[in-house]
């Protein structure tokens, strides 16, 4: 998957969603670039900027990746290490509205 797929799909997702009310960045910890979700507006829009957020999401690509398609449950990449939050945790809880 590219970074174009990726960023084209949480955008389809987060176009479902209700506005988060925040912003979240995803760093792919690879150097791949990263996502910015801005939901402090009446939607979300998503991005590739390299933005300040107020959650930071920090994770692999693929990982990444594997979230979106529902094979990486984002409970269990959280608790086993293979994603770090930094910033606002409660932003962050709000995600699950966009991988459900």
């Amino acid at each position: 998957m590219t970074l174009e797929a990726i960023t084209s799909k949480v955008a389809t997702q987060a176009a479902a969603a209700d506005a988060l009310g925040n912003t979240i960045k995803f760093m792919f910890n690879g150097g791949e670039g990263a996502v910015f979700l801005d939901g402090s507006g009446a939607d979300n829009t998503v991005s590739n900027d390299d933005k300040d957020a107020d959650c930071t999401v920090n994770i692999d690509f693929q990982d990444f990746a594997d979230m979106l398609s529902g094979e990486l449950n984002p409970m269990n990449a959280f608790m086993g290490g293979k994603m770090k939050i930094e910033g606002d945790m409660g932003v962050a809880m709000k995600l699950s509205s966009l991988f459900n």
